[in-house]
This record gives structure tokens, sequence and C-alpha cells, in this order.
């Protein structure tokens, strides 16, 4: 007997969470490749990470932390040192942002600030 429930494939991404993975509030969320996909075909980051490990390395974001996140690092930077969910919550700067932005509510959109310059 078949199922109706569609089976999770090797690669798929990681389920839906109910709320963002870094502020936990209750919002549309986003896909954040933890491996940036423009570095896929690299061969630095093809001997460091498996196929599978590079497409679904996956976080659930809502738009604030993923807009923060990408604001903040290079795709590079964020390969090399940010390949994990617990490297982005350990992160000062980062973990600053999600602290204040959990205290808004989940409609909130903050302003946009200038580019760091690294």
């Amino acid at each position: 007997m078949r199922s109706n429930k569609p089976s999770a494939h090797l690669l798929s991404p990681p389920p839906k969470p109910v709320g963002c993975e870094l502020c936990l509030r209750a919002a549309p969320l986003t896909k954040h490749h933890l491996i940036p996909r423009t570095l896929h075909n690299k061969p630095r980051y093809q001997k460091r990470h498996s196929r599978e490990e590079r497409l679904t390395a996956i976080v659930w974001l809502c738009h604030p932390c993923h807009k923060h996140i990408h604001r903040l690092y290079s795709e590079r930077e964020l390969a090399d040192h940010f390949a994990t969910l617990d490297a982005l919550k350990e992160d000062a700067e980062i973990s600053a942002f999600v602290a204040w932005l959990a205290t808004k509510p989940a409609g909130f959109k903050p302003k946009s600030s200038v580019r760091k310059r690294r």
C-alpha cells in the first residue's frame, strides 16, 4: 500500500519550521543556504563539503534576519566562517541584531542601514 505522504528526498531542504531559526519570531520565512549556491561549483567548496551537504545546508530565516546576514558578510565569508546555524548564532553582530529583533512584533520591518564595508 502506498502512502499519500510525499517521501523526503535525500537532497531535500529541511522542513520549514513555524518561526525564524535565529530570532524565533513567527514570520514569513526564506531559505538561507549556509554554503551560498554561487559557490557550489567552486573546487574549494566541493573539496570541503559533499554535494549533499552543499544542497541541504539550509536554515529558514525571516526577511530581516536574512537581509542582515547578507548585509554584514560576503558569500565567501559566509561559506568559510558561518556554514552552520550555531556559527551564525555565535557571531556578536548577528546575535546583537537577533536579540533586538526578537523583541519586535512579527510584522516589524527594520529600516535598511548602509552596508558595512570590509
